[in-house]
């Protein structure tokens, strides 16, 4: 079993943080349905701005809301407005992952909504 990234929103703007939350990420339902994630997924969150990486799981966000929202400890890693990636993995057999396909896509980095 080797792993590899199954899905990945490439390039959204953070609209909040919010410390006093429980945790997580909260990201608009329209786009974790286009990236082919699930609620509850465990995913790693990459912020362009300043380098910072963590891991968390991913709660359902309004539709076409553009929501992405760093909750609890992980909102002292992002600032409103910085860019992230959204990155999640999948474990399959070696000769499996040789043909995989993950899933990518590029919202609009001022909306956060897809094009």
């Amino acid at each position: 079993m080797i792993e590899v990234v199954k899905s990945k929103i490439h390039r959204v703007k953070v609209t909040d943080a919010d410390l006093s939350y429980i945790g997580s990420i909260t990201i608009d339902r329209d786009l974790i349905d286009a990236a082919n994630f699930v609620v509850g997924e465990k995913v790693q969150v990459v912020n362009i701005n300043n380098g910072e990486r963590l891991e968390t799981y991913i709660i359902g966000g309004k539709r076409a809301s553009g929501e992405v929202t760093l909750n609890g400890p992980a909102a002292r890693k992002v600032q409103k407005g910085d860019i992230i990636i959204v990155v999640g993995y999948a474990q399959m057999e070696f000769e499996a992952a040789k043909k995989f396909k993950p899933t990518i896509i590029f919202p609009d980095e001022n909306t956060n909504r897809l094009n």
